[in-house]
Formats: C-alpha cells, structure tokens, sequence
C-alpha cells in the first residue's frame, strides 16, 4: 500500500462570542451592486457579508444633467451618508489567509482564495449557513483569483506554485492548468496577480514579467517585459487589448497587446502600488493605492490616448498600506492590515469639476471631447467644492500639469525630490508633508472589526498559553479545557509571563499559532504522546482515583475527548454491526444486553468506575481484542515494588510502550535509527522479566556489569523507540513479526497477524481501517468459536486515564495532510459536529488516531532518560555505588525527586522485617540537593535538568539526611558497608 502523506490534528479556542467582523487585516473586496452587498475576506480565514444599505443601481441611470442644482443630491447624499453598514453573515471559510475574493455567477458565488492552498465557493444568497465548498486545489499559497464578469462561471486562480488553474464552478472541476515562467527563471513563475477577460488571461509575479495566455486553451501568447520588481495587481479591459498593471517598482503600466508595447508608465504614486480596480470597461476611470496608503483615481476618459492629459487625485490616505481598493456608486472602499474597513466619498471626475484656475485652461482642452454621458453621477457635496491643488497628483513623468511652476516654491522643491529620486527602496513614511494632501481626511464610515490574536507565548507546563491580541489585551488560556481562564487586561505579554510562569520543564507535544487570529494547537503523530502530567497536579470537577504517582498523557487526553462524540457514534454502530453477527449465529442464551460493555457516557458526563466498561479483551476471553487490557494490566505487578521508582522504565511501559503496542509506522520522526529486531526486542524483554527490580536498580546492576552499559542501554532504548525500522506503511496487519517482544502482554497483540502466518485482510489506510480490523477480528473470532457472542472490539480509554474534560462544543477540529506547500484540510468541523460527520471522519482521519480512539493504543516509543549521578552529601550517609563505586543511574525524566529518594532509602538500610504503617516516608527524613539547593519531591528529573542543573553532562545529585530519623548503618570512615565500596564517613 502506497505511504500516505503525513496527517495531522488541529483544534481552535472558541473566541468569546461578538458580533461578526474580521479578527485581524482584510485582504479582499468585492461589492453586489444589485443586493447592495460588500464582502471581504481576510486574514482570519474568514469571510464577512456586509448590508451596505445604499443605493448603488443609481450609478446605472445617467443623470440628465450633470450642472443641475446641487441642492437635491445633497439632502440625497446626507441621508444615504447616514445608514450605517451592517453585518449580514460570516463563514469561517480557510485555515489560513484568505488573499483574494471574487464575485461570479451572477453575483450568488463568492470565490475565495487561501493560502491554506484551496480555492473555494461561497453561495450566500441561497443558503448562508452552508460552509463554503472546494472547487480547487493548488500545490502552494493561492494568491489571487479572477473573473472575466460577474455572470461567468467559470474562475481563473493562481498561486506560488507557479500555476494557473481555471476552475468550473458548475462542478465540472479543473478546466485548464497553465505552468508560468520561462524553464531558466521557474523560481520565480509565483503568481502574484491574475485578470482574465473572455479572450485574454494576463499574470504577473515576481519575474516582473507580464505574461498573457488564451484562457480557452491555455497556450502562450506573449509577455511583456518592462517592470523592475514584483507585480502586484493587474487589470484588462473588456474588449482584452488593454492591460494595466501594478507594480512594487512604484508604477502602473498600461500596455497594448496589439501593439505588443508598454504605451504609458503612469508615476502618479511615490510606493509600492498594492492594489487596482476599475469597473469601468474600457479603464477609463480606475482606483490604485499604495504600500504608504494613499488612495488614487485617475480618470483618463476623453484623452484619446494621451493619458498624460489624465487626471490623478489623492482621494485618500490610509495609515497603513492599503491591501485592496474597490469603488462602487459615490463609495470607495478600503482594505488594510487592520480589521476594519473604511468607507470614503468618491469624488466626481467629470466636466463640471472645480479645478483651481492654474488647471482649468489645460483642464478645458481635453474635456472638451470628453462624451458627457461617460461622467459618473457622483453628486456629492463635497464634489461642488474646489479641488485644493495639493490633491492633484501628476499623472506621469512626462505629463505637463500639474506642473511644479504651479504649486508653492516650498510643495515644489519637496515634490521635485519625491518624484524625482524614485527608489524602491524609499517608503514615504509620511506623504502629507505640503505635497499630497487628499481630498478626504477622513473615511465617511469605518466597518469595525473585531480583535483577534497576534501574538502567544507557550508556559513552560505546556498547557497554558499567553496571548495578545489586536487591542493589547492579554489573556491565559488553558490548551486542554480550551477556554481562557485569566485576562490581564492591557498590559506588555513580556510583563506578565514571569506572573504566570512555572519552573517546569515538559516535553513538546504540540505547536501553536494565531496566524488567523485564535489560538490553534497542532498534534503531531510523532510528538503528540510526548508530554506527560502527574495526576495528582490535575483540579478535576469530579473525583477519580488514581494509582500512586499515575501520569497522563497530554495528548492522549485532548485526543480522547476532542472526538468523544465521534467515539460515541462508532460504538453505536458497533453495537449494530454485533448483533447483525450475533444475530446470525445460532446461541441458546439471551442477548444478555450485551453492548453495555461498551456503552460509555458522553463527554460531559460521570464516568462510573465499573469493571463492566472495562474491555473484554483484559481477560483474554477474546483474542482479539488488545486496547485497554495492556494500559490496565502492566501497572498492576509495579504497584507492588516497595518504594521504589515506578516511574523508570517498567512505570513508563504503562503508558509509552506497553499500551502502545500499536502496529502503525512510528513516521518519519523514527526512521533515522535502523536497528536490528533482535535489538528491538531487548530492551522490552528485560524489563519484563524482572517487573519487581526498580529502573534505577536494573541500571545500577547493569553499570556495574559493563562500564558502557549506559551507550549500550541508550540503543537498545533507540532500538525499542525505532520500533518501525521496517516503515511498516500503515497497514497495521502486515506489522507484528516483532511484536511478541510484549511479553506479558502478547495475547492481544499478537493476535494482529494470524499465529499461522496467514496473511490478514487488507484494511484502509485510515481510522476506517482501524474498524476494519475490529470487525475482521470478529469474523474471524466467529469462524473460530462459533458458540461464542461476540464483545466488543472498541476499547476507548477510561477516565483514570483521560479524566472528563467538558470541551467547548464550538472548538473547531481539523484533520490535515502534508503537501509541498503547506498542508491541506481533509476535515473541518466542531466538538459538537464529530459524531454527525463519523463517515467522513473515518475515510479522512489517520489510522493512528483511530487506533488511539477505538483501542487505546498510541504509537511505540522508548521513554527519553536523564542520567545522573548519586552521592551522599559529604560522605554523611552510606554510598548507594555498586561495587566497582559507580553511582552513575538514568531514569525516566519523569522520575520525582520522591522516587530518587525511596530507592537511597532502600539501598542504605535494610528494609524491616515488619513495615510500620506511621514510619517516616524517605521523603520525610531524606533531602536531595543539586548545587547547594534542596529540590522539592516533587521536581521530575526533566526540571531538574533543564532548571536547575541547566547543563549538559550528568546531573550530579547530593541525598542527604534532615535529623528526623536514624540511619542504622551510618559508619564511620575507616570501615566499610557491605552494601557500598565507596568510602563514608560518620554521620555528624
């Protein structure tokens, strides 16, 4: 079976409730003049419906008289500046960025493109509620997206993977791929920019190449080479022979393709020109804006080609780059790297505008065969008034008006040197110094937006987060109960993180981002079952019992409870797929009601303590059932050892080797460490062989057998950890030759592959794979002991290992897969949704999260030891050395200093013939310093190392007495114990 992509979990913290709006900047525009509708998209992956309450169809009726009285548009206007936007609907669409939006079929799809690398289509008109759907898919970040008019139904999108792809929006899927960029610069074929017409497709990226296709075909029909950086935006007339392009050179072209040349290089900007816009057919009136912020529009009707005659005007200014432009009737929008958006008064451009006179004269030659009827409407205030002189920008180099002699000796010498030293490496940090000053102060209307995350800050425990968001409001948030639990109010993250901080030290079990504005935790099969916590550090609403000293397991834990409900759903149908078998066997007893074995309660319910839920398979009554039987079993024999370290090796079989006996490939974070199956199967055994002897005693014996025995226990520990050496895919059946290195436990595993060397039936690579194996195992438990009822074969973890966790319903749950260019989204959806979408999540999921859900079992893994050295502290107490004076150990690095010090107790006195029950515990009358400070009992050896010890080598560890009780065998320096060669001295 072919090796599938790497797979991943992710889930989003629900944000308190608020009204809709963007979370972090937008990025996308695109306006429904007939419903009066703006949409945006951004970088929160969402995108937003906005009821604009305006009448835009106006712009559609040419007035009859551009001269007219103002007086009744302006009553017209205030009332319309009046209403307020409001928000109409939002759809979480992408996972990332939404870069580009776009309107199609007639108006009722919304296209949007993401750097979660899909391109998808929202249909809000019909049904708002339904989530957007996938039409594409790129290899990399979609940048841009295009249509040739609101009615087609088809859209072009391009993307960093250095294609272009023509989508069908009928559902027919991909249309055309088109590959850009010359073979020798393939590097550089991004596509940053893309406009299509019917009979043209221009793109434009990085290469700083113009680049023109024939959308019908996908072939090549020339280039046009003329800018000196990257491409940002690009517009194409209707009839597909004029282009007009923007770029980070600080200008805009305009280019003939029936001429094949650039015809002007417009420099009305002094930045980078991030964005176009004209819904003007044949470009006469166009709208650009720029990385300083400034708003333009030009109007070069009526110029005959001249576009120097033209007219540019500041509109205006932003205080950030303004990512998007769009205009619409007497409105210009604007997108920005904030959350709102503003609206401007457009301004009108026709015959009847108020120049100053030092332009009316020039003005007046070319307006004269300007068609009148072309002239926008605009019939606002503000439009009557005089246009200052400091708002008229000059439109090229080579245009004769505004000429400098025209503005003040103190605008022209500052104007000269900002439109003569053009470098793209100047930012005009503030335009508005006695040079451009726009029409519009200020914006008539700001759409808010929301506050969302930009910043975090993972604690040392590894569960608890620190974030900042757009408002300066801090916030702690819990990672495994998924909601905030502190606010700090507006405060600097760095000032608060020493508050909140803990002196621990836990391994990575998951990444975090805020990349669209809430706090999203990625698990990795490789790493998730990493990170542990003590049970006895956990707050719990409801009381479970616990061993002595039990872990659990982090991922495991969010795991188990994210997709409660979808656990849920498949014991149900289990439950159906059983009795259809048990059904068809011929049995004397009654059903006995037998799914209660199995019948676990909800997330949000109490989880009785009933060896009822415990799994069939623990008693061997049914061979093929492994799970939960290995988690429970294992401890059950350590809990024995007289106060000696469970937390070793034989402790960490319970919850990292035993129970993850599963028979998935480790994946790629294993298969660097090639070792032999004889090697694999030492380390495993020898535990196993000797379940009382303490990990530190195994190590301590084998250190005084062999002076290498720690490198020689390091591989073998490898070799347990690299268990999928073979790269065993993911087909669980073909994977235990090795397995019955489980010794005590290999009835459950074992049974994965026929003992006759049969080969099993083929599964899916996928959590549905893993019901197929349960329902292979009954069928085959049938074949073998007819008579027999069959039990159930899903055996989810039970509350002393995953304690109730009441998940908010609207986390979201992500399943994705590794591509080129990022990763993909298989699945999205929420707590809430997981069981309904039980099918879906089952072809899509990964198998080892089935196998962590439906059998307890999560992939093999060698615990990670620390080493370090023992000592009395100043020869004051007997030495724990072997014979040969090593007192060099290494454990668990979840072993406490409370463990460390129960087996100093053991090894300096003997332990008494009959246990006191209210004899002093060793931590009691025992202490354990590392560089002259005493450590809690608490302290695992991971902390110790990373905080304390903060080095390298071995941790040198001092265990010392506090008075409160006699060590029978303190000697005095010139004799010697039996139990350690090493030289002590009287207690003082």
């Amino acid at each position: 079976m072919a090796k599938k992509a790497r797979q991943r979990i992710s889930y989003v913290l629900p944000l308190a409730n608020s009204p809709g709006g963007h979370r972090l900047g937008v990025n996308g525009l695109a306006v429904d003049r007939d419903q009066s509708i703006l949409y945006s998209g951004g970088r929160d992956g969402a995108i937003c419906a906005w009821n604009l309450n305006l009448d835009l169809k106006k712009q559609q009726i040419p007035t009859e008289n551009p001269f007219d009285s103002p007086d009744d548009p302006v009553s017209e206007t205030s009332s319309i500046t009046q209403t307020s936007t409001t928000f109409r609907a939002q759809t979480q669409a992408h996972t990332h960025w939404v870069n580009d939006i776009v309107l199609a079929q007639n108006n009722t799809a919304l296209v949007s493109a993401s750097s979660d690398l899909t391109v998808r289509v929202w249909r809000p008109l019909s049904n708002e509620s339904e989530a957007p759907q996938t039409v594409g898919q790129h290899a990399d970040y979609v940048k841009c997206v295009a249509t040739p008019g609101p009615q087609a139904d088809w859209v072009a999108s391009g993307g960093l993977d250095r294609r272009i792809c023509l989508w069908d929006l009928s559902g027919a899927g991909k249309k055309l791929e088109i590959e850009v960029g010359d073979e020798e610069k393939s590097e550089k074929g991004s596509v940053y920019a893309l406009s299509v017409s019917r009979s043209i497709l221009a793109s434009g990226g990085p290469e700083s190449i113009v680049r023109l296709w024939d959308p019908r075909t996908g072939k090549r029909v020339t280039k046009f080479v003329g800018h000196t950086d990257n491409i940002r935006d690009i517009l194409v007339n209707e009839s597909g022979d004029t282009i007009m392009t923007a770029s980070s050179d600080q200008t805009v072209k305009v280019w003939s393709v029936t001429a094949g040349r650039c015809m002007h290089t417009l420099t009305m900007h002094n930045d980078s020109v991030w964005s176009l816009y004209s819904d003007d057919p044949d470009l006469g009136i166009f709208y650009s804006s720029d990385r300083s912020g400034l708003v333009v529009k030009t109007d070069v009707r009526g110029t005959l080609g001249e576009m120097d005659d033209g007219l540019s005007l500041a509109v205006a200014h932003e205080n950030e780059g303004v990512n998007k432009v769009i205009a619409c009737g007497d409105h210009i929008w604007t997108a920005t790297s904030s959350s709102s958006i503003n609206r401007w008064t457009n301004v009108d451009t026709g015959t009847d505008i108020q120049l100053p006179e030092a332009y009316r004269h020039h003005r007046a030659s070319s307006a004269a065969s300007r068609p009148r009827q072309l002239s926008p409407p605009i019939s606002t205030g503000g439009s009557k008034k005089e246009i200052p002189a400091q708002s008229i920008l000059r439109i090229s180099n080579t245009a004769s008006f505004p000429a400098p002699a025209a503005r003040d000796s103190d605008a022209t010498t500052t104007y000269s040197a900002l439109s003569g030293a053009r470098k793209a490496s100047e930012i005009i940090v503030d335009p508005d110094i006695g040079v451009i000053v726009p029409i519009h102060a200020l914006p008539e209307e700001t759409i808010e937006g929301q506050h969302g995350l930009v910043k975090h800050k993972l604690l040392n425990d590894r569960r608890r987060v620190l974030t900042l968001d757009t408002a300066g409001d801090v916030l702690l948030w819990d990672l495994l109960r998924c909601v905030p639990i502190q606010s700090f109010g507006k405060r600097h993250l760095e000032d608060v993180e020493p508050e909140v901080n803990t002196m621990e030290a836990v391994a990575p079990w998951c990444s975090i981002d805020t990349r669209t504005g809430r706090l999203a935790v990625v698990l990795e099969e490789y790493n998730c079952f990493d990170a542990e916590m003590y049970a006895d550090e956990l707050e719990l609403d409801e009381t479970v019992e616990f061993r002595d000293d039990q872990r659990i397991n982090l991922g495991k834990w969010i795991l188990r409870h994210i997709f409660s409900n979808l656990i849920d759903e498949m014991i149900k149908r289990d439950e159906i797929f059983r009795k259809e078998l048990n059904d068809n066997v011929k049995k004397s007893g009654q059903r006995a009601n037998a799914p209660m074995s199995i019948e676990l309660p909800t997330s949000g319910g109490s989880w009785p303590d009933n060896s009822a839920l415990t799994p069939k398979g623990n008693g061997h009554s049914y061979p093929m059932t492994p799970g939960m039987g290995i988690g429970v079993a294992t401890p059950a024999p350590l809990n024995h050892l007289p106060g000696v370290p469970e937390d070793g090796a034989p402790l960490d079989k319970r919850a990292s080797q035993v129970s993850r006996t599963s028979a998935e490939k480790t994946g790629d974070y294993f298969s660097s460490t090639p070792i032999s199956s004889e090697a694999t199967s030492k380390p495993t055994t020898e535990t196993h062989e000797v379940p009382p002897k303490s990990p530190l005693d195994a190590d301590k014996e084998t250190n005084g057998k062999d002076s290498k025995a720690f490198g020689k226990k390091f591989r073998m520990g490898m070799g347990g950890m690299s268990f999928g050496s073979k790269k065993l895919g993911r087909s669980a059946s073909t994977a235990t030759a090795e397995k019955p290195v489980v010794v005590d436990e290999k009835v459950e595993d074992g049974s994965e592959t026929s003992d006759s060397g049969e080969k099993e039936k083929e599964v899916d690579d996928s959590l549905f794979g893993i019901v197929q194996k349960i329902q292979n195992e009954y069928e085959k438990a049938l074949l073998e002991n007819p008579e027999d009822r069959v039990e159930s074969g899903i055996t989810p973890s039970l509350p002393n290992e995953t304690p109730v966790l009441k998940l908010p319903p609207m986390t979201t749950v992500i399943i994705q897969e590794e591509t080129s260019g990022g990763s993909a989204d298989l699945y999205r959806g929420t707590v809430a949704t997981v069981g309904e979408d039980a099918t879906l999540i089952a072809e899509r999921a990964p198998m080892w999260l089935g196998d962590l859900l439906l059998r307890n079992k999560i992939p093999l893994k060698e615990p990670v030891k620390v080493s370090f050295v023992l000592q009395p502290w100043q020869d004051l107490l007997p030495s724990i050395a072997g014979p040969d004076g090593n007192s060099r150990l290494n454990a668990n690095r979840m072993l406490r200093v409370k463990k460390i010090l129960a087996y100093v107790a053991e090894r300096i006195e003997a332990a008494p013939e009959q246990p006191d029950p209210n004899a002093l515990k060793p931590e009691e009358y025992l202490e354990l310093y590392c560089y002259d400070q005493k450590l809690p009992i608490t302290m695992s050896l991971a902390t110790l190392r990373a905080h304390v010890w903060k080095g390298g080598a071995d941790v040198m560890l001092y265990y010392k007495s506090n008075g409160r009780k006699t060590i029978a065998y303190e000697k005095p320096p010139e004799s010697t114990s039996g139990a350690s060669a090493a030289p002590t001295t009287p207690s003082a």
